[in-house]
């Protein structure tokens, strides 16, 4: 099941939220703040940032992150999915596919005229997933410049 985070999630979505990023499939683990002003975002409104909680058999095994923006390119408004972590133990069971589906809904019913996601090139799992729910890679090199450097 897939659902939208409430204020009673947050201790688990930090907990699986740092486990991924520790994990191979980002590049640099970051501060608890970070994963809690995360939360307190998509908490506060469905401005910006959207948190929900995948679960399997009643238990919280995972989450997805995603965010709003607008593409002159796209024609309108934009759905990152910016992350997508499920536990190890629980992969292979349709949970990422549940997911995508309901993030589809979301959108369509949202009116976003494009989702898009990044994968690491080595995450060959999670690319063949991406694939087979149609989507393209899209050829662009993202670059990007931190606060402090500004």
């Amino acid at each position: 099941m897939i659902r939208k985070a409430n204020e009673n999630d947050r201790e688990e979505f930090i907990r699986l939220s740092e486990q991924f990023y520790h994990s191979p499939a980002v590049l640099h683990a970051v501060p608890r703040a970070y994963h809690e002003s995360l939360f307190d975002e998509a908490l506060r409104s469905d401005e910006y940032a959207g948190v929900y909680m995948v679960e399997d058999a009643g238990r919280a095994v995972g989450f997805g992150v995603t965010a709003k923006s607008f593409s002159r390119e796209a024609g309108g408004k934009m759905l990152w999915l910016e992350e997508l972590y499920i536990l190890e133990e629980c992969r292979g069971r349709g949970l990422g596919k549940e997911y995508f589906s309901f993030i589809e809904n979301y959108a369509r019913e949202h009116g976003f005229m494009r989702i898009r996601l990044e994968v690491e090139p080595e995450n060959v799992r999670a690319r063949s997933l991406y694939e087979r729910l149609g989507y393209r890679p899209l050829e662009y090199l993202q670059m990007v410049k931190e606060n402090g450097g500004f």
